[in-house]
């Protein structure tokens, strides 16, 4: 099966990361990235794999980006797997890859995940499991709010082995990058009605201190110690920064109301 595979990747500054991603594929004949115009050293890195191909797209949404990454970049196999820069794939998921009939009739691989802060292993996180091993026809890419959706046509097949995803971007860093994401989810939630998430998400400040709390006691991460609360920390800073946004749409519509009534009378 590992020869019928073409990993997929996207990446802006992810000097941190790649390398450590890329040297967990080097079973792979070819690895197809596609940066978005990064200025640290991530296409200098890449340029020391030479299983990787490069191609340059300015980003506008993960779903376009990433329907460029699968349609348009001359992938040879019949099955892609997607990987975020931050993502390494563990032994055990090479070896259970590596058993699977390329020919079975199934449309994609759901594969689960270790959450890891600087290596450290957390005992769970909010991190879901995901479609990303994909047979190519079967499968079609939207967004949805910030992120991306992978709709399958077919069966889903879930693995046993993990991967890990082991973010090691400076805060500061991951912080710009979530405010571009959350000014989409904001986007989505103002059209989209129902469940308790976007229930909270639109009464600030209820979300950034449930997420806090449902991460350190909940999920357990109290017991990781520091590398627990540095997780719990980013979610709620996440959450915050999402609830922010809602109050100044509100306010802004408010003190523009009030000007409105104020100037016709």
């Amino acid at each position: 099966m590992l020869d019928h595979i073409t990993p997929v990747l996207l990446t802006y500054n992810e000097e941190q990361n790649i390398s450590r991603t890329l040297s967990h594929l080097a079973w792979a004949k070819d690895i197809v990235v596609v940066d978005s115009g990064s200025t640290d050293g991530t296409l200098a890195a890449l340029a020391h794999f030479r299983n990787v191909r490069v191609f340059n797209r300015r980003f506008d949404t993960h779903g376009k980006q990433w329907r460029y990454a699968t349609e348009e970049t001359n992938i040879g196999t019949d099955w892609l797997l997607r990987l975020d820069a931050d993502y390494q794939v563990s032994d055990a998921l090479i070896a259970e890859l590596a058993q699977l009939d390329p020919n079975a009739a199934v449309s994609a691989y759901r594969v689960r995940f270790d959450y890891a802060v600087f290596s450290r292993k957390l005992l769970s996180s909010l991190y879901p499991s995901k479609t990303v091993l994909l047979r190519k026809g079967r499968f079609a890419v939207r967004d949805k709010g910030h992120s991306d959706v992978w709709d399958v046509h077919g069966s889903i097949v879930t693995l046993n082995a993990t991967i890990v995803h082991d973010d090691w971007k400076p805060v500061s860093q991951c912080v710009i990058g979530e405010a571009q994401c959350l000014q989409r989810e904001r986007d989505w939630i103002r059209v989209h009605k129902g469940g308790l998430v976007r229930w909270l998400r639109v009464r600030p400040p209820l979300m950034p201190i449930a997420v806090f709390l449902y991460c350190l006691f909940g999920k357990g991460l109290i017991l990781n110690g520091r590398a627990g609360i540095f997780y719990a920390l980013q979610r709620m800073v996440a959450e915050a920064m999402l609830s922010l946004m809602v109050l100044e749409e509100r306010l802004r519509d408010h003190a523009r109301a009030s000007r409105h009534v104020s100037e016709n009378h």
